[in-house]
């Protein structure tokens, strides 16, 4: 089963919003297309930048416009743990995109040893580093694999693992329920970060939008420590980069869980002003 985003709005959009993103939508032209055994690659551009899309969603690449310039920005909330814990070495990525992200914790982490990578997209690799980029180094490690594959068969332990495996089509409901974290857990180390893209409604605490309260229940069952992102200022980027609105329009958020068994605190560092104005994505911290 697939858990799909827009299933989990609990509010209905403003007409002339919908209308004006219809109106302000961008033209794009794809720059190469590849198929795969799961959906359609294509590399595109328009007037904002440059984009990896499986079927009809982004899934990765990078903004260059007036307003913002940089990753997709609900990414931004994955340099956050730099914020919390400076000596991580060893990392887990599952969902690779653009690669963008690799390189940043590269250049931010100094005493980074592994970065070990699990991505299912045979054609992922070789497409960010030949339309985004993406540098390779020896302390990347790629595994092209089913993530739940690679969590119980590997032994290594990680201090940051970060999962973000929205498809096309949603989420599968594999990487929702309380099994899948116990297997996180059994691969972090014990003052190890784990950072999950999930999607929710905006209005995160409604008795209505159950899927978010459990998911939320069950994260801080199996955590000591877990920090909500309600993706607000990633949302305030998108619209107006992309269609030019100064209103958020439809009722889902990447909802960003960063999660622990030891207590963090989030330290501002300006290092991390070198890659992104950090501290409007920090405000969107929420607390039950």
């Amino acid at each position: 089963m697939t858990i799909i985003p827009s299933d989990l709005a609990i509010h209905k959009p403003k007409e002339h919003l919908l209308e004006l993103m219809e109106k302000n939508e961008l033209e794009e032209t794809i720059i190469a297309e590849f198929d795969s055994d799961f959906h359609t690659i294509s590399i595109v551009e328009n007037k904002i930048g440059r984009f990896l899309k499986y079927d009809d969603t982004y899934q990765a690449g990078y903004i260059n416009s007036v307003y913002y310039k940089g990753n997709l920005p609900y990414i931004n909330y994955f340099l956050i743990p730099y914020l919390m814990n400076k000596n991580i070495k060893n990392i887990l990525l599952v969902g690779f995109g653009s690669g963008i992200l690799i390189n940043q914790y590269e250049k931010i982490f100094h005493d980074l040893k592994s970065i070990d990578i699990v991505d299912i997209e045979e054609n992922i690799f070789s497409i960010a580093q030949d339309y985004f980029g993406f540098k390779s180094s020896d302390k990347q490690n790629f595994y092209l694999q089913d993530a739940l594959v690679y969590l119980k068969t590997s032994s290594k332990k990680y201090d940051l693992i970060i999962v973000d495996v929205a498809g096309d089509e949603g989420i599968d409901e594999r990487f929702c329920d309380i099994e899948y974290l116990k297997l996180i857990k059994s691969n972090l180390k014990k003052d190890g970060i784990f950072v999950s893209n999930m999607p929710s409604s905006r209005d995160v605490f409604n008795k209505n939008n159950k899927f978010t309260l459990k998911l939320i229940e069950d994260y801080k069952n199996e955590f000591c420590d877990v920090k909500i992102f309600n993706g607000e200022t990633s949302n305030q980027i998108f619209y107006k980069a992309f269609f030019d609105i100064d209103e958020i329009v439809l009722d889902i958020t990447n909802l960003i869980l960063i999660s622990s068994n030891k207590k963090f605190e989030i330290k501002y560092n300006d290092k991390l002003d070198e890659i992104v104005n950090i501290k409007p994505f920090l405000n969107d911290l929420i607390h039950d």
